[in-house]
């Protein structure tokens, strides 16, 4: 590896050190807790005290440049949607979710109440779209509002729009529900990507829950239309990415380090304040 030592004119102050890049940012995590008082609500199934389940979802837009079938109007055809970080079917947490798009559009509130929970537009322009996520009952009362900027140009580095390479841009956020349903918990733990961090250790789900659970897979996006464009989240792919964040924050401090150690190894006669004194003497000496 090549290292390049530059040199400043007599005069010239060195540059000012780079400053460090911004830290890599933690993996989102929402938190959705228990009421507090249920006793106006009529329960099927126990609680699960002290336990936590964790639900990867991801949530973007893909879009698709017309090109000779693009109008005015009608430049681009897209498809906002919400699903598992594994593809799994969302269908067993989710009960529907609510688009809201622009006021241009007609029927701008979509509602979807099936997987997958997505829909598919056409137009010209870029604008944010709400996501509104409404839980089944057995998992939780409350709402979750998200909220995706749908992109239809690509960027400067990213090459010409194409109409068979689409603009992708997804969100990755993990839902965690504190002291879950039974029910819910039997449903959702077969699935690949949701994680149980914590459980009671005297924990046991009984036969017939366990049965429910089986009986309600479901196949999810797998085989979705648009699965080869959507993107890979995973923990390695997150450990790696904090891996290579460290390892840039550990260049540039070398760099930091060598860039100071040459300012202060600089000679007396070509320090700054050195140098500036003396064109300040020059600059008052008058030819004979």
């Amino acid at each position: 590896m090549t290292q390049s030592t530059t040199v400043h004119a007599p005069g010239a102050s060195p540059p000012p050190p780079e400053p460090l890049p911004p830290p890599p940012l933690p993996v989102p995590r929402i938190k959705i807790k228990a009421p507090a008082d249920e006793s106006d609500k009529k329960v099927s199934a126990r609680r699960i005290q002290d336990a936590e389940i964790c639900v990867p979802i991801v949530y973007g837009t893909v879009a698709f440049w017309l090109g000779r079938k693009a109008s005015e109007s009608h430049s681009h055809r897209w498809t906002v949607y919400v699903r598992g970080a594994t593809n799994e079917d969302l269908g067993v947490v989710v009960k529907k979710a609510v688009f809201q798009l622009h006021p241009s559009f007609n029927n701008p509130v979509r509602v979807v109440e099936c997987p997958p929970f997505e829909l598919t537009e056409c137009g010209w322009g870029e604008f944010e779209i709400a996501i509104t996520l409404y839980f089944k009952e057995d998992v939780c009362d409350k709402q979750l509002d998200l909220y995706h900027h749908l992109k239809l140009y690509p960027d400067e580095e990213s090459g010409p729009q194409s109409t068979k390479r689409p603009v992708v841009v997804e969100s990755y956020d993990e839902i965690v529900f504190q002291d879950p349903m039974e029910n819910f918990f039997a449903r959702v733990r077969s699935l690949p990507a949701v994680v149980v961090p914590r459980l009671p250790a005297s924990f046991q789900l009984s036969p017939v829950l366990v049965e429910d659970g089986e009986e309600r897979r479901r196949s999810g996006t797998k085989d979705h239309v648009l699965s080869q464009w959507f993107k890979h989240f995973s923990e390695a792919d997150e450990l790696s990415k904090l891996a290579a964040a460290r390892q840039q924050v550990q260049d540039h401090i070398m760099k930091l380090r060598r860039q100071l150690s040459v300012m202060d190894g600089l000679p007396q006669a070509l320090h700054p304040a050195t140098v500036s004194n003396f064109v300040g003497t020059c600059a008052n000496v008058k030819p004979a």
